[in-house]
């Protein structure tokens, strides 16, 4: 939290260090690899945190000053079992698919798509995604094999496997967000190491048996994403959005 001197208002201010900074980018020498700050200030959605400026300070630490979110993320919500997400999980997994939408509409691949990377905003009434740290053009060079990089428990098998990847490794980690969201649960066995994440090729628990009265028009979308198979999977965030245009609520009313 900053004051910017200029306008007086308050603003979030995100500092890279460096030698992380550096390891990262070195996985993607010589392709031009855009920063964060540079993606960050690209996106301009109501569910996206919005960016102002980035630069480098004067230890050559990049910084990004950001709009201020109060508010938990997600992923505490979900841990605590918030009373407050009773009523609102269909809204949250919308605006978060429109968020994730708008990252690919813009050519890229956020590669870390968790319940972290989203805050409750507005009082709990909405949900921005934040953090752009690992994010890439989402262009041939920079979705070729070997680039394993995001939060285990959410990664696509074609990522784990160290496979080809594209957007659909993001539609992958958003299914997994939304079943936990209706469920306090994983599709999959929960871990804390990489270990996990090698069973996220085998079929998933079925959601209704975490939740026997989700809306099926819910539960078949967010199947669809969570689809081992990249060929099988749902093919993007637009697709997720059409099969949940009618759904109002998460359980059969």
């Amino acid at each position: 939290m900053a004051r910017d001197l200029r306008t007086n208002a308050i603003v979030g201010l995100k500092i890279l260090n460096p030698k992380k900074r550096a390891e990262f980018n070195a996985r993607f020498r010589g392709l031009h690899k855009p920063s964060e700050g540079e993606i960050s200030l690209l996106l301009k959605h109501p569910n996206i945190v919005e960016t102002f400026e980035y630069g480098l300070t004067t230890e050559d630490e990049l910084y990004l000053v950001m709009e201020f979110l109060e508010g938990a993320t997600l992923f505490s919500a979900l841990v605590a079992r918030d009373p407050h997400l009773e009523g609102r999980r269909v809204k949250f997994i919308r605006e978060a698919a429109e968020a994730l939408a708008a990252v690919h509409e813009a050519g890229f691949i956020h590669r870390d798509i968790c319940p972290r990377n989203f805050m409750l905003t507005n009082n709990g009434e909405d949900i921005k995604l934040i953090d752009f740290g690992l994010s890439v053009p989402s262009t041939k060079e920079f979705m070729q094999p070997g680039n394993r990089t995001g939060t285990p428990n959410y990664m696509a098998p074609e990522l784990v496997r160290r496979h080809t990847t594209d957007q659909r490794l993001d539609v992958f980690a958003f299914g997994v967000t939304a079943y936990e969201i209706c469920t306090f649960e994983l599709p999959w066995m929960r871990g804390t190491t990489g270990m996990a994440a090698m069973t996220h090729d085998r079929p998933p628990i079925d959601i209704s048996k975490y939740r026997p009265q989700i809306n099926p028009a819910l539960a078949k979308a967010i199947h669809a994403c969570i689809e081992p198979l990249m060929g099988q999977r749902c093919p993007s965030m637009e697709k997720f959005l059409q099969m949940i245009r009618e759904v109002k609520h998460e359980d059969v009313q």
